[in-house]
């Protein structure tokens, strides 16, 4: 029987692993020797950043929470190191699974090479190319501990390739991400949140902003809403504002106009529906950068580069940094547009992804 330790630990973790519990379970029911165990870490830990995606995106609640908490990425990494060890020694899988590059997958990626346990990573090879970024540091160290890599694209593939990663190690299975998305878009349609807030299909832009680099400098942060309040003048920008960055709004004394809707984060389903209703979409999320080219939503990235130069190459994203003449110029060219460039998705980015990084596993 193979035993699986699956990782979560912050709202990316839980979209990429959805899919990949769902076909855990179903290669289960086919007669596959295989188990698996639900850890969250506790990185997002409150309703709306953890709980309501649990019941969104239909997962079971987690087997073990190490309930760790917010915390520097320091002693976030060393919180979950400390909490995870004790249920590695215990559980004794075969593979522990880490997707994405948050604080929690690094951590137990860590834990389980030091204890010769396997490390799978899905969502491997992607590369910024920006050391600054916490997030790649991350990326690439939990790459090098990693006993498969499971990329979502030839050029992830190519960078693990450069870095000495050895090629049987590499499995490239698709987006997994894209697998959550298109189970999850004809269940959004009965969300009501474009109802509550009076919006209509593509007459509105969503905005959303969490990275550091942007929301923890106040020069950034008001270049960002001077742009933004620009384009609010040509239709309304709803901005589903995480936590830490209302504290900083708040902080830096920057008042958005009242164009742009300030509003409590949403859950997996409310959010899909808004952001694939919407004519533009403003971001320094990786995750929306994808989702928004399967469904062919322009998309312009608030940062100087990104891991993800596939969204560019075929798909809608545009990446526009943060110099507001910039902004405006690309938000402007996409709204006087008579219509979206036409959909180009992307290879294996086609709703199956969990099911080949369950083969690969199993193969492994």
């Amino acid at each position: 029987m193979l035993k699986i330790l699956n990782i979560v630990g912050a709202r990316p973790n839980f979209m990429k692993m959805a899919p990949i519990i769902a076909a855990i379970g179903n290669a289960a029911s086919r007669g596959a020797e295989i188990s698996q165990i639900l850890v969250h870490t506790g990185q997002h830990y409150d309703e709306a950043m953890s709980a309501s995606f649990f019941r969104d995106l239909q997962m079971p609640p987690p087997d073990i929470n190490l309930e760790i908490g917010s915390g520097t990425h320091a002693e976030q990494t060393a919180k979950v190191m400390l909490a995870f060890e004790p249920v590695l020694i215990e559980q004794k899988p075969d593979w522990v699974v880490v997707v994405g590059d948050v604080n929690s997958s690094l951590a137990c990626a860590l834990v389980a090479a030091k204890l010769n346990v396997k490390v799978a990573h899905v969502e491997a090879g992607l590369r910024s190319f920006d050391r600054a970024m916490p997030e790649e540091i991350n990326r690439i160290l939990t790459d090098q501990l990693a006993d498969l890599l499971l990329t979502p694209s030839a050029d992830a593939d190519a960078n693990l390739l450069k870095e000495g990663i050895a090629e049987e190690k590499i499995v490239r299975v698709g987006n997994v991400m894209i697998d959550t998305l298109f189970t999850q878009l004809e269940r959004a349609q009965s969300s009501v949140i474009l109802e509550q807030l009076s919006l209509q299909p593509r007459g509105f832009a969503v905005l959303t902003l969490h990275r550091p680099s942007n929301v923890d400098n106040a020069a950034t942060l008001r270049q960002i809403f001077s742009a933004i309040e620009r384009i609010a003048v040509e239709l309304p920008v709803i901005f589903p504002a995480h936590p830490r960055t209302q504290a900083r709004l708040k902080e830096f004394g920057i008042t958005p106009p009242p164009q742009v809707r300030i509003i409590e984060p949403l859950g997996y389903r409310d959010f899909l529906k808004l952001w694939s209703n919407s004519r533009l979409a403003l971001t320094d999320s990786g995750g929306l950068q994808e989702e928004t080219t399967a469904l062919g939503i322009p998309c312009l990235t608030l940062r100087e580069n990104t891991e993800r130069p596939i969204t560019i190459e075929q798909g809608t994203n545009r990446v526009v940094g943060r110099e507001p003449s910039r902004i405006i110029a690309a938000a402007l060219e996409v709204l006087r547009a008579e219509q979206n460039e036409p959909r180009r998705i992307p290879d294996l980015w086609d709703g199956h992804t969990a099911d080949r990084i369950v083969e690969a596993l199993l193969k492994f």
